[in-house]
């Protein structure tokens, strides 16, 4: 029996040996892998989860007894330090000899330590192991201790800006220095970067570009960065992570062939320059380049395998680096050649929408007919659908900015059409390297029945588990196809549909989340998907506010206002149908002076005040509700506003009274908690000042009543609303509606907009006209009643806030004491030219 010799124990490690079980000549060959680690392989991908308590056995790769189950010798904590190729041996740091048919060398990288005055101070960390994290997490809470509070992250680059979201958890000021004008250099563009790095900053973060770190100040432990431009940054605490180093001195020590720069040079066979050695992952050199994503690394492990087991796959000459991730919370992707590097001449199209915080851009061939790359900043969703097109060479649209755009004829769809269109060789799943034929395969067979099946027999989605949207739908259309019936689950921790847990909680009357998970739950401790919406679905049924601590469906619930990029908070007051009197228009403007608020009359039809510290939104809405105003839900996943235009009271061309009807529509709806939040309008006449196609519901005035409009927005992929019901009156507008909503609320996916789930239903607009109008499931009146109970039960989160003790705790920037953060930096109104005495 042969020996394998594996030195490394990372992630690509693991798949080396993953896929040397799953390969048909795994029992002609012994495996022995070497790990400097005390510990199995673990996720590096998803290694800041180790601050939200996540542990080494929770991220790790494989089950405790995963390598003795499969006659594999793990050996942990053991340093190979010698490669002797000519008696084909190794040695361990304790001088152990061990013999090799063939070795593997996935000794990973280090972290890039730049050659700093001063690097070597205390309190300067890097971030690439779990022991890195103990350590940065012991000495955050030594500085803490002593009143000390700022720290620096030295690079802006992907794992730069996970550490300093690590860093910002620990409790301190994170600062992100890059020496690059803009962050993620490698894969954004400065247009996409200026939203990400809005983002970034909305949450707390600063960040300094174009910096490079002359010193460290400070004599044993840091005390600050000084810049070659004579400027300073002062912090307690340094975390590098300015990029990675291949481990490639063991493999240089023996003779092997390595690059300039470092990296164990392989061939496309991910042979090095001996042919009984073998280099994967970070530490190879392949094509002169060291690729730093994990799927480029599951390939080379691949490879090795079928090299040494006698077959003939190789890596290709062009490695795609195509990728899409969620950084701090922020969706980013990028694929193909989206820097241009190539210096192709093309055509860049551009969506940019700096309120929600999206950026989007395609690079299309000048013959409109071929994708070449593309950069999505928070808005992803079309990932996976732009990837195929990009990677599959698939025709675009007659016109290629409805890719990002959406379609102008009314009819968005899929951007790929019907997913099973896809060539069989299609690759869904870029870590695991799997293919649409692939996960179909897995259920034609017989292997697999639902999407856990397919990706317990595929691994497709286990990586980075941006390919999972397309997994399910592959799954969902095979089993279609195949006559079985397909019900869909929330998330991995739920198989109920959104439908069917709102019945189960309306039933069973569950308040607290993990009464719905050990009842009716896969374990676990949830998600991101399943805990908001289930959070969701109590608000929905008791009519609860987020005041309720079960109810809060994201972070800014907690504070009742949406925090801004400085630190401070926004106070969104209700305007029913943008209706204001002279006396209320007065207070805001007395209110806004007196905490020197920042004023802004938005498109919603509201004045916004921003600026607000944490401490100061009590007193803010205590004057605000003393003056009649009420909580605008600015904040949640609830009814923001609906907008009207003057109407038949003062327009000439107004054919009904839109404020009025439009005022009473918002005092309706006002409050109700739905999948995502929900916009109205209500035009007097088809002129459409009150814009009510771009909104989720909206009204035209015609003769003989209203025209009604669903499923519109103005959000990240702008759709128009489509007719729904023509020239009804006011109390059927309402009848239609309340089934609507309700009907939305119920089966809409978590985070999903009416515009998407409209679209998405099976049968589309006229199912849904036979579901509302006609009544075909038998359900609109009990829809009706539910909003009716919702309606009744509204209540002022403000109003309950200001008058609870306990809630008002929430609202001090320290827990033991009262004081100002003085960190926040305010933003002034922008110069106005004003004659005196007003300037």
């Amino acid at each position: 029996m042969k020996k394998i010799v594996v030195i490394g124990n990372g992630m690509v490690s693991y798949k080396f040996c993953e896929k040397f079980v799953a390969s048909e000549k795994f029992t002609d060959y012994k495996l022995i892998v070497f790990g400097e680690e005390p510990r199995r392989a673990y996720d590096r991908v998803h290694l800041s989860e180790f601050y939200d308590g996540k542990t080494s056995e929770d991220l790790s790769m494989s089950p405790a007894n995963w390598y003795e189950d499969n006659n594999i010798d793990l050996h942990i904590s053991e340093m190979i330090t010698e490669i002797n190729r000519e008696d084909k041996t190794i040695a361990n740091h304790r001088g152990d000899i061990y013999s090799y048919d063939y070795l593997v060398l996935a000794t990973g990288s280090s972290a890039f330590v730049p050659p700093i005055e001063g690097i070597d101070k205390e309190g300067v960390f890097v971030y690439r192991t779990i022991e890195d994290l103990e350590a940065t997490e012991a000495y955050a809470k030594k500085l803490k201790a002593q009143g000390k509070t700022e720290a620096a992250v030295l690079g802006g680059g992907l794992l730069g800006l996970e550490a300093a979201n690590a860093v910002k958890n620990l409790g301190l000021n994170a600062h992100v220095v890059e020496f690059a004008p803009r962050l993620m250099p490698r894969q954004l563009d400065k247009g996409a970067s200026d939203m990400l790095q809005s983002k970034i900053e909305s949450m707390g973060l600063k960040v300094h570009l174009s910096k490079q770190t002359q010193f460290l100040q400070g004599e044993k432990t840091i005390e600050g960065l000084q810049y070659v431009d004579d400027t300073e940054l002062k912090v307690d605490m340094l975390v590098v992570s300015a990029g990675i180093r291949p481990r490639d001195e063991v493999a240089r020590e023996c003779g092997l062939e390595v690059g300039t720069r470092g990296g164990i040079v392989v061939n496309q066979k991910m042979e090095t320059s001996d042919k009984n050695i073998f280099a994967i992952g970070e530490c190879a050199l392949l094509n002169s380049m060291i690729y730093g994503l994990v799927a480029p690394g599951y390939d080379m492990a691949e490879v090795a395998v079928q090299q040494i087991t006698g077959g003939n796959a190789e890596m290709p000459e062009s490695i795609d680096m195509s990728t899409q991730l969620k950084l701090i919370g922020t969706e980013v992707a990028s694929f193909g050649d989206a820097l241009n590097q190539s210096k192709k001449d093309i055509d860049e199209i551009i969506y940019e929408n700096k309120r929600n915080g999206v950026y989007k851009k395609i690079s299309v061939s000048k013959d409109g007919k071929k994708l070449l790359g593309g950069i999505l900043i928070g808005d992803s969703s079309d990932y996976n659908s732009l990837f195929q097109i990009y990677i599959n060479g698939m025709k675009l649209p007659e016109e290629p900015e409805d890719l990002i755009l959406g379609s102008r004829g009314g009819d968005e769809g899929s951007l790929l059409g019907d997913v099973m269109d896809l060539p069989n060789g299609a690759q869904i799943c870029s870590c695991e390297s799997v293919t649409k034929g692939q996960i179909c395969n897995s259920i034609e067979n017989g292997e697999a029945t639902d999407v856990a099946g397919v990706i317990s027999c595929t691994k497709a989605g286990t990586g980075c588990g941006g390919c999972k949207p397309m997994v399910t739908d592959l799954t969902n259309a095979t089993l279609k196809s195949l006559g079985i019936e397909v019900k869909e689950g929330v998330c991995e921790h739920f198989d109920l549909s959104r439908q069917d847990l709102y019945k189960i909680i309306q039933v069973k009357g569950y308040t607290k989340f993990n009464e719905v998970l050990d009842n009716h739950g896969n374990g676990g401790h949830g998600c991101e998907l399943c805990k908001p919406l289930v959070a969701s679905l109590m608000a929905t049924i008791n009519a609860d506010t987020a005041n309720e601590e079960y109810a809060i469906q994201d972070s800014n619930d907690r504070f009742l206002a949406n925090i801004q990029r400085n630190g401070t908070y926004s106070v969104v007051p209700r305007v029913p149908g943008g209706e204001i009197t002279p006396e209320k228009l007065i207070a805001l403007g007395e209110i806004a002076k007196k905490y020197d608020l920042y004023t802004k009359v938005t498109g919603g039809v509201r004045i916004d005040l921003f600026g607000a510290t944490l401490n100061q939104l009590p007193l803010i809405w205590k004057d605000l509700i003393n003056h009649g105003f009420e909580s605008g839900h600015a904040y949640g996943k609830s009814l923001r506003t609906v907008k009207t235009c003057v109407g038949s009271t003062w327009c000439r061309y107004g054919m009904d009274e839109s404020v009025s009807f439009g005022i009473e529509l918002e005092n309706r709806y006002r409050g109700i908690r739905a999948p995502h939040k929900i916009k109205g309008g209500v035009s007097g006449c088809i002129r459409e000042c009150a814009e009510a196609r771009g909104k989720d519901f909206g009204l035209i005035a015609v003769e003989g009543g209203w025209n009604l409009y669903v499923g519109g927005n103005g959000g990240a992929t702008p759709r128009h609303a489509e007719l729904f019901a023509e020239q009804i009156d006011n109390e059927t507008v309402i009848k239609y509606l309340d089934r609507y909503l309700m009907f939305y609320m119920r089966t809409a996916k978590p985070l999903q907009r009416t515009a998407a789930w409209q679209e998405r239903l099976e049968g589309g607009l006229e199912y849904l006209k036979e579901v509302i109008i006609e009544d075909k499931l038998g359900i609109a009146e009990d829809l009706e009643n539910e909003m009716k109970t919702l309606v009744n039960k509204f209540k002022c989160e403000w109003t309950q806030a200001i008058n609870d003790p306990e809630i008002m705790k929430r609202f001090n920037h320290f827990v033991n004491s009262e004081d100002d953060d003085e960190n926040i930096v305010f933003v002034p109104l922008r110069e106005q030219k004003m004659p005196e005495p007003w300037k």
